[in-house]
Order: structure tokens, then C-alpha cells, then sequence
């Protein structure tokens, strides 16, 4: 039988290594690292290079921008402080972000600013966790007054201007008014950078240290981080933006000298960690093991079952996937699995090769990380070529249709 240590077969490893290759022989990629592990074998991809033009191979410590996969990471410090009984989850977040007190929401999403009324309760945190506290980057609302304020305010941290420091950034964004009221509705991103600012508050320490303490250190994920250190930056490659019409590759983020080069003011929890695929693959093991890395638990096993199942009422769900199914053209298809748990999608229905259950994230920059418990996979496929085209949502659909042919019963 074509098998390796009944984990993935052989035939089936060839054919993601060709179909990797493929994609970064097209010239849209100029390289990537991808790592699928089940059970005891782990099987690492390097290929191309770190730049669009040549120069150093890409190997598997490289270091990536992960984006939006940091959220799944980044939630593991909120975690945290609820298994320490530092936060509830329907604990009013007033007391720590006064900023997000007294509410007023919008009477329409995309009606005029002040045209508001006020909240029916309290923002908490589990409407932070959930995504559902009322603003987000919601594509239902392009080009409404609000969609444009959350832009212009200079709160949305995917961008490509440094955030001013929490505290300011938690002010300007308690000027906007709620897009929907606390609980109603998932909304994408922003709390994430909500719950960084939560974290630092509650701990009194900057949200990176009180991570690095509780998840990354015990983990060995000596490699993430908020920024990449002087001695480490020849490790992270450009980060590049192609042009959605041309496809000409234009560079969104240097590395010696772009945003990711010295600690950030602002530490955000939505999209600003760097980390490598070995870093990833030991943070999706341990919620595989149940919040367990080997001997150490790292998070309780309800802290972990709860980030990593369906958390959405069947009426956000519905919303949610009715919004990924209309955009598909703009998403390119990504974003589709239906339910969402804390910091993660999870899938609730069957609409590719991944069964039911399945969590984790994908990134903006080109980044995708997932588990599976159903068949103990981790996969994790990391590029810097951002999804302004089709071709990184491409490669990444195309990997992880390679990684289940090559599940070995």
C-alpha cells in the first residue's frame, strides 16, 4: 500500500509538492512554505524564493506576516484570562474600555453618523470574542458613512499606516457610533484589536508580554512575534500587493525597513503577528491536544473547545454565510465555512474537501493555517503575495484540496 506511517501517502505528497511548484512556476508566487503533519509525521514544503525578482530561497524558518491568521493565536491570551477568572465572558467590558460605554448605534448601517439610538445593554466580552460587539469591517456596508469613518479614523490595522498607541486608538475609536447592536451581528475584525487592548488593561502589561508569558513561550514559538528583530530580518521576506488589474507586483511592505522592522505602538491582536510554519504548527497541535503540549496545558480543554466550535445563534451563521457566499468575486473564496468560534471559522457544513469541525483562519497576506480533528491534520501554507488578486486564494484552495487526496485512511 502507498502509504507513510499512516499519516499521508506517498503519491499523494508528490502531488502537493507538483502543485505547489506549479503555482510558484506561474510567476504569481515567488515562493511558499507549507507544512501538513498527522500523527507523528510532519512534512514540510520550501519552494522558490523570498523576492518576486530572485534572491534567497525560501526555507522553513522564514519568517511571514500572518495577518488575519493571528487572530486564532491572538485569542489565546483573552483565553487565558478567562480560565484564570480574571474576565467572565458576559462581564460589561465598561470598566476596562470605558471608551465603549454608553454606546449609541446607528438606527440603519448605512444612515448618516448621527443618526443614531442608543444601545439596548452593555458591550462584553463575549461580544468582543464572538465578533458580534457592533463594528466591524462589514461588507454588507461598503462605501456607507460608517464603512468610510472605521478607515478614515485610522483604527482598521491591516493598513499602511502605523496605529497610534492603545490608548489613543481605543479613543478615536470610541467615536464612532456601533454599526449593529451588542450581540446582533458578526462583524469582521476589529474586535480582535478591541481584545488586545482588553488583555493589556485586565493584565496591566502590554498585550504582548502577557502572550508571550502564557502561550508563546511555553510553546516554543520563539519566532513570533509583533515585529522581526534586526538579527532575524534577512529571514522575512517583502510583502507584496500585486496590482488587481495588471498583476505587476508592487511591494506593500519592505522588510528592513517597513513596518515590521521595530516594535509597533500599537499591538494588534486582528493581523500583526510574524511567525513561521514550525511556530504555527505548534500552536494548532496544542489545540488538536485538547489545550495540551505534551505534559504542559497550556489552556484548559473548554477553553479550547469552545474556541474551536461553533459559537454563532443560527441567525449570525446564516448572516455570515449568506455575506461569503454574495462575496465570492471579492473574496475570492475564501471564508466560507460557515460558523465561527473564538478568533477562528469553523465548519459547519460540507462545502469542499474539508469535513465538518474544521477551524483556524486565513490571512490577507497570503497565510492559512488550520487543524482538523476529525482526521488529526494541521496544515499550514504561508506566502507574502496579498489577496489583491486571485492567485494566493488560488494556491492556498489548491493546497489544501492536495493535502486531503493525500489522507491516507
Amino acid at each position: 500500500m502507498d502509504r507513510t506511517n499512516g499519516g499521508f501517502s506517498e503519491a499523494g505528497l508528490r502531488t502537493m509538492r507538483d502543485v505547489l511548484t506549479r503555482h510558484v512556476d506561474s510567476g504569481k508566487i515567488p515562493g511558499v512554505v507549507a507544512l501538513v503533519s498527522r500523527g507523528e509525521e510532519t512534512h514540510v514544503e520550501a519552494i522558490g524564493t523570498m523576492r518576486h525578482d530572485g534572491g534567497a530561497p525560501m526555507s522553513r524558518d522564514t519568517i511571514f506576516r500572518m495577518a488575519s491568521t493571528s487572530k486564532p493565536v491572538t485569542m489565546a491570551a483573552s483565553m487565558a484570562l478567562l480560565d484564570d477568572c480574571r474576565l467572565r465572558l458576559d462581564d460589561p467590558v465598561d470598566q476596562w474600555l470605558p471608551e465603549l460605554a454608553g454606546r449609541q448605534v446607528l438606527k440603519r448601517i448605512d444612515g448618516p453618523l448621527d443618526d443614531t439610538e442608543p444601545a439596548r445593554r452593555p458591550i462584553t466580552v463575549r461580544d468582543l470574542m464572538t465578533s458580534t460587539f457592533g463594528l466591524g469591517i462589514d461588507l454588507t456596508a461598503v462605501g456607507s458613512p460608517i464603512f468610510n469613518a472605521i478607515f478614515e479614523s485610522g483604527v482598521f490595522s491591516q493598513g499602511a499606516v502605523p496605529l497610534p498607541e492603545q490608548d489613543e486608538w481605543m479613543r478615536r475609536l470610541g467615536t464612532l457610533p456601533l454599526m449593529r447592536q451588542p450581540g446582533e451581528h458578526w462583524q469582521y475584525h476589529l474586535s480582535h484589536d478591541v481584545l488586545g487592548v482588553l488583555v493589556s488593561r485586565v493584565t496591566g502589561r502590554p498585550f504582548e508580554t502577557f502572550l508571550r508569558e502564557r502561550v508563546l513561550d511555553p510553546l516554543g514559538m520563539k519566532d513570533t512575534a509583533f515585529h522581526v528583530p534586526a538579527d532575524k530580518i534577512d529571514r522575512l521576506p517583502p510583502s507584496y500587493a500585486p496590482d488587481p488589474q495588471t498583476g505587476e507586483f508592487t511591494v506593500w511592505d519592505e522588510a528592513k525597513t517597513g513596518q515590521y522592522s521595530a516594535p509597533p505602538a500599537f499591538q494588534a491582536g486582528g493581523g500583526g503577528l510574524v511567525s513561521t510554519v514550525d511556530d504555527y504548527h505548534a500552536y494548532f497541535r496544542m489545540l488538536l491536544d485538547h489545550g495540551m503540549n505534551g505534559s504542559r496545558r497550556i489552556l484548559s480543554r473548554p477553553a479550547v473547545e469552545l474556541m474551536t466550535t461553533n459559537r454563532l445563534t443560527p441567525e449570525q451563521e446564516a448572516a455570515r454565510s449568506a455575506l461569503a457566499r454574495s462575496a465570492v468575486h471579492v473574496s475570492f473564496g475564501q471564508g466560507q465555512q460557515g460558523g465561527w468560534g473564538f478568533g477562528m471559522a469553523v465548519r459547519t457544513y460540507r462545502g469542499d474537501y474539508a469535513p465538518l469541525g474544521q477551524f483556524g483562519w486565513d490571512g490577507g497576506t497570503g497565510t492559512s493555517a488550520y487543524a482538523d480533528p476529525e482526521n488529526g491534520i494541521t496544515g499550514i501554507l504561508l506566502t507574502q503575495v496579498g489577496l489583491t488578486t486571485a492567485a494566493p486564494a488560488q494556491l492556498i484552495h489548491d493546497f489544501w484540496t492536495t493535502v486531503y487526496q493525500a489522507v491516507d485512511a
